[in-house]
Formats: structure tokens, sequence, C-alpha cells
């Protein structure tokens, strides 16, 4: 993903600005404006770390002579009991942005690592495991990074550059091929099309109407292995629906070629980490 610095930078403010507001009323009564801090940034449970870009810049909007060093790069591994990074610098920014920043790297790493477990469980099949929309409103350019840094690939990034007709559209179209032509009616862009559909008889009538890509929504693995043999390479298949770490593999070895999971997203498990103050 090309990240957009200009998109982040507005993240962070306001990231910042909501948790701030008038003024972080506790540092500014406790501590003096010249004291110099140093801490730790300690991980507390193994996982991929994720966004420590986004932790850096975090610090450095409210003050720029903080330093943060990561001892580890995104994608990297981390075990319980790490120490990931060191900052230091003005005490009063690095305790006001302690936890805007841990809540970016936290939620990253989080994404990353749920990311990174699904990668390795389909390990040898040719799937790609995708992201989907279900992201957290605002942080989706976050969400999505992070999705990449654990060895997953974006799927649309939003409403604007990729055609996926889904159930509600095909039902307020009027079936398949009437959404298919209408889009290709007025689409100037010539969008990628991707089609949703429940089962083979709607998988046979996509297929005849050269689309891009046909998504299976929440068939079962066998289901999945029979539209696999029936489309034979004539376009991109992807699974979509209720993907967990323990039926992804089944899914991979239908012979599809991309699985969605909007959990990776949609239900985060923060990986556990704490700034120390040496």
């Amino acid at each position: 993903m090309q990240i957009k610095f200009d998109k982040l930078s507005k993240i962070i403010e306001f990231a910042l600005n909501e948790d701030i507001g008038t003024g972080d009323a506790t540092t500014l009564y406790t501590i003096d404006s010249a004291l110099q801090l140093k801490a730790g940034l300690k991980a507390k449970a193994e996982g991929v770390l994720a966004g420590t870009e986004v932790f850096k810049r975090t610090f450095r909007n409210l003050d720029e002579q903080v330093e943060v060093n990561f001892n580890k790069t995104d994608g990297d591994k981390v075990a319980a009991g790490d120490v990931v990074a060191e900052i230091s610098g003005p005490g009063r920014a690095i305790l006001s942005g302690e936890r805007t920043a841990l809540n970016f790297l936290q939620r990253m790493s989080g994404i990353a690592t749920a990311t990174n477990r699904l990668v390795e469980a389909v390990k040898g099949t040719k799937v790609v495991i995708l992201d989907t929309r279900k992201t957290a409103p605002g942080l989706r350019i976050l969400d999505k990074w992070a999705v990449e840094i654990g060895g997953g690939q974006n799927h649309r990034f939003g409403l604007f550059d990729m055609v996926l007709i889904k159930e509600n559209h095909i039902a307020a179209a009027g079936g398949i091929a009437k959404a298919v032509r209408l889009v290709r009616g007025k689409d100037k862009e010539k969008l990628a099309i991707e089609v949703e559909v429940k089962n083979l008889a709607e998988l046979r009538q996509a297929v005849e109407l050269n689309v891009d890509r046909v998504m299976l929504d929440n068939m079962s693995p066998a289901e999945m292995k029979e539209a696999v043999a029936f489309v034979n390479g004539r376009v991109p298949l992807e699974a979509s629906g209720n993907v967990t770490l323990e039926n992804v593999r089944a899914i991979a070895e239908s012979g599809v070629d991309y699985i969605s999971v909007g959990s990776l997203t949609h239900s985060v498990q923060a990986l556990d980490m704490s700034l120390l103050i040496y």
C-alpha cells in the first residue's frame, strides 16, 4: 500500500486532539516543562510488530525533540518481555502522547499478528489472504497497512476503486446479469467487476458474464471445491464468510485463489504492550 503521509498526519492530529483536548491536566500539573525522560516499550505478548512509523510520528507531533529508537521493524516477530523500543526526550510530550501512540501500535500489531497467523496456516497453498472494508471508521489506511505488514493483501480500499456487486445490489437491480449490464453501461473508468454468489447456479451466471472475480459467499469447502472444478481457471475465485483460523486451511485446500477475512480488522485483539519510564 502506498501511504499518503498527509492523511496519516491528519489521523494522528485528530487522535491527539481527541485525547489531550485543552491540555493534559495531570501531566501539566505534575511534570516540569524542562524535565527529560527515558522510557522503554515492552511487548507483553507474542506477535507481529506493526505501526512503528505511526508510533514515532505521534510523539513528534507533540514535540520534535522526542527520540524513538526501535530495536525491531514492522513485520518482525516479538516475544513477551522483549524491549521493542526506547523513547527519550521532553517528559511532557512522552507522557501526553503515550496512550495515543500505544493505541495505534497495539491495534496495528494485533491486525498484523492475526493476519500472519492465517498466512502461516495456508502456507503451501496458492491462496492469498485479503482484508475487507470492515475497518474502524477513519482508520482504514492504518488497518489495511497492518494487514500488508502481516503478510496479507488489500482488497479494494473503498467503494470507489472496484465494483463489487453483492447480494443487495443484485436484489435491487433485478438480477446478476442486469446488475453487471448496468455497471458496464455506465462505468467510464472500466473498473474491475466482482460478483458475489451464494450457490453454483449463480456462479454459472457470473462466469458467463466474464466478470473479473467471483466471491463465493458462505459456501462450505466442499461447495467451493465443486465451484473451483466448474470454473476451471476461467475466473479467480474468492472465498468469504465466517473464516477462522480453524477452518482457513480447509478453505484454502478447496483451490480458491483468495480468502477475504473481515475479522482481521473488525474484531481486533490488540497486541499487549506497555511503555514504562526508567
